[in-house]
Order: structure tokens, then C-alpha cells, then sequence
């Protein structure tokens, strides 16, 4: 059981699932659809991942094939469907992600901030300086995909939602790294001796 639940905590999986909640369809669909949607930054959407995925799914009996058919001169491609038992292992785990912050959620960036003091000060600015202007980078395409995906599209908001939350962790990031910035520039943010 608990095997299924790590395969159920995989992002690539609960994309996956997430995406034959709204309609079957084939690998390369789902592929497309991730990256239009901008989720491809969130996991590894290799083709090679993406079809491993799919037959680990398979594999647990939380998707089937629907159909395996061809469009004229193109390869024979699979549409898959959710189960019920993947329908259910799905809300489950994104039940439990959604109610509960891991303990275990450690970006490379905290790890990098917590050693912050071994730049010295005007470099530790400078990069967080710099990171923030990346993260306004970032939030400005994540918010320009947003529009363009919802833009005439009869594509629920809520089916987006995602994107709207990387833009307010963008931004919240920043926020902070500016904050903290400034408080090097002006002192306010004490550096020991020992750590220039």
C-alpha cells in the first residue's frame, strides 16, 4: 500500500491522472497539453518519463487503454482513462497534499539561503537582487501563459489554478528577497564578523 502511495505522491502521476479526470487521451496529448499549460517546469516531461509514468498507472490498474487508434498516415496512438481505483487514489493523495504542508518539501534555494552569510554582504545583495528580477521574469511569463491559456478558451479557470499559485510563490519569493536586500544595504540585517 504504501508503494501505491508514492506513486499516487509522483507529480508527473498526478498530472497525469489530473489531465484523464477531464478526458481520455494519448501520451502525446498529455504531453502537449502539460507543456501549454505551462506545468512542464514542475517535473521532468521527458517523452521517455511521460510513457514510464503511463505504464507504472497501468501497471497499478489506476488507468486502461480506451482506445489505440490512427489518424490517417500518423502511428497508431493509445488513449487511456482514469479507473475508479485511480480516480480514488487520486483524490486521496491530492486530498492529503492539499491539506497537509510536507515536512519534507526542502527547495535547493533554502538550503542555499541558509549558508547566505558566506557571501559576504554586498554579494549575498547582489544575488538575491538578481534572483528577485528573475522571479518577476518568471511571475510576468507564468501570468502571460495564464492569460493566453484562458484567453477565448472555454478551459475552466480552476483547471489552471496551478499557474495562478506559481505566480504568487513568484512573487512572494521576490518580495522577500528584496526585503532582504535592502536590509544588507542598509544594516539592518547585522553580518558577524565572522562570516564576511
Amino acid at each position: 500500500m504504501a508503494a501505491r502511495r508514492r506513486a499516487a505522491g509522483n507529480p508527473l502521476a498526478l498530472a497525469v491522472m489530473g489531465l484523464l479526470l477531464e478526458k481520455p487521451m494519448h501520451p502525446y496529448e498529455m504531453r502537449a497539453t502539460l507543456r501549454d499549460r505551462g506545468l512542464d517546469t514542475a517535473f521532468k516531461l521527458g517523452t521517455g518519463t511521460l510513457y514510464d509514468t503511463v505504464r507504472a498507472l497501468l501497471e497499478r490498474e489506476w488507468i486502461r487503454e480506451e482506445d489505440t487508434g490512427s489518424d490517417g498516415d500518423r502511428p497508431r496512438r493509445t488513449v487511456y482513462a482514469l479507473t475508479d481505483a485511480g480516480r480514488t487514489a487520486f483524490s486521496e493523495r491530492l486530498d492529503a497534499l492539499v491539506r497537509t504542508p510536507a515536512d519534507d518539501e526542502y527547495p535547493v534555494f533554502l538550503s542555499a539561503v541558509a549558508y547566505l552569510g558566506a557571501l559576504g554582504p554586498d554579494r549575498a545583495r547582489d544575488a538575491l537582487t538578481e534572483r528577485a528580477g528573475r522571479l518577476a521574469e518568471r511571475a510576468d511569463r507564468l501570468r502571460a501563459d495564464l492569460h493566453r491559456a484562458l484567453d477565448g478558451s472555454a478551459l475552466p479557470r480552476l483547471f489552471l489554478i496551478e499557474v495562478e499559485y506559481a505566480v504568487h510563490m513568484a512573487e512572494a519569493e521576490r518580495s522577500w528577497a528584496l526585503a532582504t536586500a535592502e536590509e544588507i544595504r542598509t544594516g539592518s540585517l547585522p553580518w558577524p564578523a565572522g562570516a564576511r
